[in-house]
């Protein structure tokens, strides 16, 4: 509603404030975008309103060129894929906006992404579009899942784009269980899945992100659990067996993209544990570290270098780093692996060049 209130004057064909939108990974911001964006160009076409609406991902558009070559197709202007200079995709689009004297509504989904990566020049530029009209003009939605975004932004762009914010917050355990009781409705048999199943998924689900799409994939997971094991009604059990999975996924996922060199030492911690070395500390981790490396034919990093990777590994979850007093023998960094080593092991197997040390016994902590 608000956000329908703050553009309405572009339906009496006056130029609406600026928006930023702000809040995690699934709390509804591109949803609400687009169902106003939907409601709006139905009015504006029934009373033959000269409004158009874009919706541009930043994230996949990728650059600036892209972006903006998106902005001239939204009004008719076809650019070159690639060839022009920006520049003069940004002056083919301002002409186009003044001879048009078209509203163009455009939501920068993601636009944190591309400030990022180019810098706030573009924003900029796009601001200062409307100075030269009398009439019609471009208005910006931008949405960023980062808090923090504001502060990488020029006072001058940052005044323009935010002349209004909205902030949208987590879903509470209550509004889950709605937006799952619909789709649930939708997508499964009449009590297939008892409402109480739904409120524990809901509950799981507000406690950990409050993210709609995760709530929504967790109800589906525990769906094709209980179909493949033969159940006809989804049960807590099922969620809860869900919810493991789908964080086990999580899990792999983000060790399997971390640099080489992260997952060497990760590799080399798994090696240690597995070995029933637990009380590690960094001396013996870096040599069987610089150990596999040298058994894949790598050069391995400084001891310093290593010590910042398990630090950003610390700050992942992956283990515990505590820095322990040796008494006059100085000072030296107890470290525990904190992830499932079947979990570690799974992502060592999926790495073509990591496998081969599955069978390896270190060597380095042995030596006196």
């Amino acid at each position: 509603r608000r956000l329908g209130e703050i553009l309405s004057p572009s339906l009496r064909l006056s130029k609406a404030s600026n928006v930023f939108i702000y809040g995690k990974t699934g709390t509804g911001k591109t949803a609400v975008v687009k169902y106003v964006f939907n409601r709006f160009r139905e009015a504006a076409e029934l009373e033959g309103l000269p409004l158009q609406f874009t919706y541009i991902n930043c994230r996949i558009a990728g650059t600036e060129y892209r972006v903006l070559a998106e902005l001239c197709d939204s009004i008719g202007v076809k650019v070159p894929f690639t060839g022009l200079s920006k520049a003069e995709v940004f002056n083919r689009f301002r002409s186009s906006m003044k001879e048009k004297n078209t509203i163009l509504i455009t939501c920068l989904d993601e636009i944190d992404v591309l400030v990022k990566n180019y810098g706030d020049n573009l924003l900029y530029e796009l601001t200062r579009v409307n100075e030269s009209f009398d009439i019609g003009g471009l208005n910006i939605v931008g949405v960023s899942n980062d808090l923090h975004f504001k502060e990488l932004l020029d006072p001058r762009v940052l005044s323009s784009l935010s002349e209004e914010e909205l902030v949208f917050h987590p879903y509470t355990a209550p509004e889950l269980v709605d937006i799952l009781m619909e789709r649930a409705a939708i997508a499964f048999y009449p009590e297939a899945v008892p409402e109480e199943v739904v409120r524990i998924a809901a509950a799981l689900a507000a406690q950990e992100h409050g993210d709609a799409r995760r709530a929504i994939d967790l109800l589906r997971v525990a769906a094709e659990i209980a179909e493949r094991s033969g159940a006809h009604i989804v049960e807590e059990k099922h969620v809860r067996l869900a919810q493991n999975m789908i964080e086990r996924g999580r899990v792999f996922e983000a060790l399997s993209t971390l640099p080489l060199h992260s997952k060497l030492v990760l590799t080399a911690l798994y090696l240690l544990a597995r070995n029933d070395l637990h009380n590690l500390t960094s001396g013996p981790l870096y040599e069987t570290y610089r150990e596999i490396c040298s058994l894949l034919g790598i050069e391995p990093l400084s001891d310093r270098r290593v010590s910042t990777l398990i630090s950003e590994l610390d700050m992942l979850g992956v283990l515990k780093s505590e820095v322990v007093s040796l008494g006059r023998y100085g000072r030296t960094r107890k470290i525990t692996i904190m992830t499932p080593l079947d979990e570690v092991q799974q992502v060592i197997e999926s790495d073509d060049l990591l496998k081969s040390l599955l069978n390896h016994k270190p060597v380095a902590p042995y030596k006196r």
